[in-house]
């Protein structure tokens, strides 16, 4: 706190990006229930920027100044799904630099919102395109700076001062608070730098403790299942913030002692039990990151229980839920991507079992295949619509690219606007409407007031297509 002048007995902070770190530790009672470990979670929501970003953003702007490579009146540029950004805007609004934030589409429209709230600038992109593609939200960011004079670009995916904040704040308050005594750390794996710096920190100043006092901190990371960090291959996910589809060179590998993936599913159920048991709103990466901390205290305490009783694991919460209030704590958002059910009576699942023909898991065809394949495979399989995917099934949500449908398609070859030849990129629709697997038969009977059919998903993965007349055969029967 800063003291000046008149108000010498006041204590104050000139600006809030001052107030940056500190945070506490909270301990969970409820979601641990059966479990000996005492779990506690770092807080780093209750940073002035609602987010653990706040510590790299400060750390990365200030080295920037020293090295001369962000000047006065200059302009920062990041791809960001919207924490590191609100860092970045606290401490350049206090220095007078214009902000250009970067987001991949499924980013919460909430998030984007509070953005340009701290005025931002905020460009929207695709998720569904590999990191190389000229419209990914990384190369979009590299050609805004080429196009802006004066523009920087932390890249905080291999920014060394990213590590070195969470070294310098995050892992001392860890050590601090537990007195000494934290004997495993679990992050979520995003950029990589939280993980990287605090374990860092957690292994030097453990590395001389006896097993009698705990031995070596174990770090362990959370990331969504997909992810390439726990041995996925990049595919999308839904969950925010957190794993990558390549290696940020911010990200030190040999810290991690083990990667636990964690599912869409069970990562948003228990971040909507944060909120219900333990009074924490925070967003879909702390559930992520509180589940992996779960299951490693729930193994250990299957293998060593006295290890277990003595254990003293510390969860980072990255960021708060007002973010997702549209999203992860919105009923019908969670039952359109198929992570809630409906109360009572048929679902949607119930229609599908009672379609007729030998159907595989999902009829799609592909972004490069012609539309003469597309026809067929409409043909073959007795069905009117299919959805667009760039991956073979199980499809991820963020693979699918649009739809076709057969009426459209042939009014088009009839008409001259398609050649049989075109690729099916060229002509399909935008993608189909979701419906969540266990949606009740009523909600389904409205959404088909407004389209033709619905894309079924099941814990945020596509599973089929509903169409009006699959619905009317169903209350046929």
């Amino acid at each position: 706190m800063a003291r000046r002048g008149r108000l010498s007995n006041v204590k104050y902070a000139h600006h809030i990006s001052e107030l940056v770190g500190g945070t506490p530790l909270v301990q969970l009672s409820s979601v641990t229930g059966g479990l000996t470990a005492t779990i506690l979670a770092k807080v780093e929501y209750l940073n002035p920027g609602g987010s653990v970003k706040d510590r790299i953003a400060l750390k990365m702007i200030e080295a920037a100044e020293a090295s001369g490579a962000l000047r006065p009146g200059g302009t920062i540029v990041e791809p960001t799904s919207g924490n590191t950004g609100v860092g970045l805007a606290l401490v350049a609004q206090r220095k007078g630099y214009r902000c250009v934030f970067v987001c991949p589409d499924k980013v919460s429209q909430d998030k984007r919102d509070v953005l340009r709230a701290y005025g931002a600038e905020v460009v929207v992109t695709p998720t569904a395109v590999p990191p190389d593609h000229p419209d990914s939200y990384y190369s979009v960011s590299d050609r805004l700076v080429l196009e802006i004079d004066g523009a920087w670009k932390p890249n905080q995916y291999a920014n060394p001062n990213g590590p070195a904040s969470h070294y310098e704040s995050t892992g001392p308050e860890i050590w601090a608070d537990t007195d000494g005594r934290v004997t495993h750390l679990v992050a979520g794996v995003g950029t990589g730098g939280t993980i990287t710096g605090t374990g860092r920190y957690l292994h030097d100043a453990s590395a001389a403790r006896s097993e009698a006092d705990g031995g070596r901190v174990v770090v362990i990371g959370a990331d969504p299942a997909g992810s390439v960090y726990s041995g996925g291959d990049g595919r999308p996910y839904l969950v925010e913030g957190v794993g990558e589809d390549f290696w940020p060179t911010a990200y030190d590998p040999t810290v991690p002692d083990e990667i636990i993936a964690v599912s869409d599913a069970d990562s948003f159920a228990m971040t909507r039990r944060l909120a219900r048991e333990e009074g924490l709103l925070v967003g879909g990466s702390c559930g992520m990151a509180v589940e992996a901390a779960l299951r490693y205290a729930r193994r250990l305490q299957d293998t060593d229980p006295e290890a277990a009783a003595r254990a003293v694991i510390v969860v980072i919460l990255p960021d708060g839920g007002r973010g997702y209030l549209s999203k992860i704590f919105n009923d019908s958002w969670m039952r359109s991507y198929g992570f809630l059910a409906a109360d009572e009576g048929a679902t949607v699942a119930d229609v599908l079992k009672t379609k007729t023909g030998a159907l595989p898991d999902l009829v799609h065809t592909h972004p490069n295949e012609t539309v003469r394949d597309a026809i067929e495979i409409l043909h073959e399989y007795g069905v009117s619509q299919m959805p667009v995917v760039g991956a073979e099934p199980p499809v991820k949500i963020g693979e699918v690219a649009g739809a076709v449908s057969e009426r459209a398609l042939l009014d088009a070859v009839f008409a001259g606007d398609a050649a049989l030849s075109d690729r099916v990129d060229r002509h399909m629709s935008p993608a189909l409407p979701l419906i969540g697997m266990g949606e009740g038969v009523q909600a389904a009977r409205a959404a088909l007031q407004q389209a033709d059919a619905l894309m079924v998903v099941d814990d945020g993965a596509p599973v089929g297509v509903l169409t009006r007349h699959d619905l009317l055969g169903f209350l046929a029967r």
